[in-house]
């Protein structure tokens, strides 16, 4: 079960190096987040393969996709979809058009530039793939993954998400500039910059099988501890703090923070070949689920700390195995 499984989640990951070049961690979490149910934010500069990394994703996946550009006059309506007058049969009437959210894959492009509420028509697809219009709930189809995309400089006409939508994301990745030897096989290879198509590797069917199996990876107890434990010590006034999240952190992390843990831990303990989550797989996940969902003191931007540090400090003050056991 666990070696056919590996076997399919390779081959997306294999899909996106294909497309997106010397990026191998980064390809690596995005498939991670898929197979954990979750949403990306994916944070970087322009031109570094974003948008492409996310089109890409949605091709090997064979499932539908939207490309929705956030800017300041989006309405939240442009989002979901609203209500239009038609005449039919019955004479005038208010009919139902779903918006862009209303897909598989939806790719919510510099996320930041739209207003808190066109971002807030997000938050209850996000978290419960659906949307509520007029009192009227629709369910999205199924799967449903966000991966959003932001600009880290330029923060002129930005609105920066809040804590409750950043919370909503499993993970947020940073994309990194490319290497001398990626950027001479990119002009080698990518005439004009056009990334190569890729062919559906899974569909819906087979990815919710690939959610099946990441759902039966036993998450040990010791395991499970070690990641209660840590996801505690973000907090300032927890005994186990380290002494960096006492001094910059003003509140730690939700129990969705978590959650997050274990279910991206159980999707990259998939990957690895494994029926059990190890401490490994806490720790190659945890960074990347943490960072995003501390809130920081103001000291911490003056000092230049960010909730990655804070993430990376508590995972190395918190031990594996809990003192007076083992």
């Amino acid at each position: 079960m666990i070696q056919p499984a590996q076997a399919r989640a390779q081959s997306l990951v294999d899909g996106l190096d294909a497309v997106i070049f010397g990026q191998p961690d980064l390809t690596r979490m995005v498939v991670v987040a898929v197979l954990a149910r979750g949403n990306v934010l994916l944070e970087g500069l322009p031109g570094l393969g974003k948008t492409e990394l996310v089109k890409a994703l949605a091709h090997l996946l064979g499932l539908d996709f939207k490309r929705l550009q956030f800017t300041p006059d989006l309405l939240p309506g442009d989002v979901t979809g609203g209500h239009m007058l038609e005449e039919t049969e019955r004479g005038r009437t208010m009919v139902f058009h779903p918006g862009p959210v209303f897909t598989n894959v939806l790719l919510a492009d510099e996320i930041n530039r739209a207003s808190p509420k066109t971002q807030s028509a997000l938050l209850e697809a996000m978290q419960e793939r659906r949307v509520t219009v007029l009192g009227e709930t629709r369910n999205l189809p199924q799967p449903f993954v966000v991966l959003a995309t932001q600009n880290p400089i330029e923060l002129e006409g930005t609105y920066p998400l809040p804590e409750a939508q950043l919370d909503r994301f499993l993970f947020k990745l940073d994309v990194q500039h490319a290497g001398r030897e990626t950027l001479e096989r990119i002009v080698t290879e990518r005439r004009g910059g056009r990334a190569p198509e890729p062919k559906a590797v899974l569909d819906a069917e087979s990815l919710g099988e690939l959610f099946g199996v990441v759902d039966g990876v036993f998450l040990p107890a010791a395991v499970a501890s070690w990641l209660a434990r840590i996801c505690a010590a973000t907090h300032p006034t927890s005994p186990d703090a380290p002494e960096a999240v006492k001094q910059y952190v003003r509140f730690g992390a939700s129990p969705r923070a978590a959650i997050s843990i274990a279910e991206s831990a159980r999707a990259h303990a998939l990957l690895g070949g494994k029926p059990n989550v190890g401490f490994d797989d806490v720790r190659a996940v945890a960074a990347h689920a943490l960072g995003h969902r501390l809130a920081l003191d103001y000291k911490a931007r003056l000092d230049g700390k960010t909730g990655r540090d804070m993430a990376n400090a508590v995972l190395g003050a918190v031990p594996e195995m809990e003192r007076g056991r083992g």
